[in-house]
């Protein structure tokens, strides 16, 4: 399903002659390709799935934002512009993401459904929130969360 909507979004883009976005589309679509040639060796021959997909397009985004830091120190602002853009293409093909209370609601059921009680129950904890939650939240912000609420 993400595999036909990202191809239909690239041939919209390059209608509009959207040129921020279908570049970004067309290095989605090679880094999930990459990623199928991966599990295709290692014996899937499906490739990646939806869920795979969405922990790709998080991992892009977090790469980006480590980006827009640098160019940012280094006072290239336009670079750091584009960075966000990208983001912006990304994020279309992304599930709502988890904020606020939604968020801290998610993160608290995590640790009680797996019993958490100490910083050693931590990765049982984002093991479970990454399971139920690919694309939806933003690990990195979890798992300080997570690590406030068991020490």
């Amino acid at each position: 399903m993400l595999r036909s909507e990202l191809n239909d979004a690239l041939k919209s883009a390059m209608k509009t002659k959207d040129t921020c976005a279908v570049g970004t589309i067309r290095l989605i679509l090679a880094s999930i390709k990459d990623q199928d040639i991966c599990a295709r060796t290692d014996g899937d021959s499906d490739g990646i799935s939806d869920d795979q997909v969405l922990a790709l397009f998080n991992t892009m985004v977090k790469q980006r934002r480590e980006s827009i830091r640098l160019y940012e120190q280094g006072g290239r602002l336009e670079l750091a512009q584009r960075e966000q853009a990208e983001i912006d293409v990304i994020r279309r093909f992304m599930p709502s993401q988890l904020e606020g209370d939604a968020f801290q609601a998610a993160i608290q059921d995590a640790i009680l459904e797996v019993d958490a009680k100490t910083i050693k129950d931590m990765g049982k904890t984002m093991a479970l929130l990454k399971q139920k939650y690919p694309g939806q939240m933003d690990f990195s912000k979890a798992s300080g969360v997570v690590r406030e609420k068991l020490v």
